[in-house]
C-alpha cells in the first residue's frame, strides 16, 4: 500500500463541505482539504437514477490514518451512506509528502 492517500467524499452543500473539511483537518486526521464545486453527479439511489449538484472534498492523509479518517467522515457526514474512497498518491514532491506525514502523525502539534 502507498504511504499517502487522497480520500474523497462529497456533500450536498458548500457549507456542509466546509464544515466536514474543517472538522477532519482540525482533528489532524488529514493534512489538508480541497473543496471543489459545485459538480454535477449522476448516480443510482434506492433503485432510481438521479442527478444532482454536489461539493467534492479531496483530503490528503497518510495510509496509517485512513481508518481514523473513514470513521470520522462516516460519523460526521450529513448523509447516511456517503462515498468515502481513497486512492494512493504514488508520487509527489518530497517536501509535500513529508508535510502530509508530519501533519497527520498521531502525536503531531504542527
Amino acid at each position: 500500500m502507498a504511504d499517502h492517500l487522497q480520500v474523497s467524499t462529497a456533500t450536498e452543500t458548500q457549507e456542509q463541505a466546509v464544515e466536514l473539511a474543517r472538522s477532519v483537518v482540525m482533528s489532524r486526521l488529514v493534512a489538508g482539504a480541497q473543496i471543489i464545486g459545485p459538480v454535477v453527479s449522476a448516480f443510482w439511489h434506492k433503485g432510481e437514477f438521479g442527478t444532482g449538484e454536489e461539493w467534492q472534498l479531496l483530503l490528503k492523509t497518510s495510509a496509517e490514518r485512513y481508518g481514523h479518517v473513514e470513521s470520522h467522515l462516516l460519523k460526521h457526514h450529513p448523509w447516511t451512506n456517503p462515498e468515502v474512497s481513497a486512492v494512493p498518491i504514488v508520487a509527489g514532491s518530497e517536501a509535500y509528502l513529508r508535510w502530509v506525514a508530519t501533519t497527520t502523525a498521531p502525536d503531531s502539534t504542527g
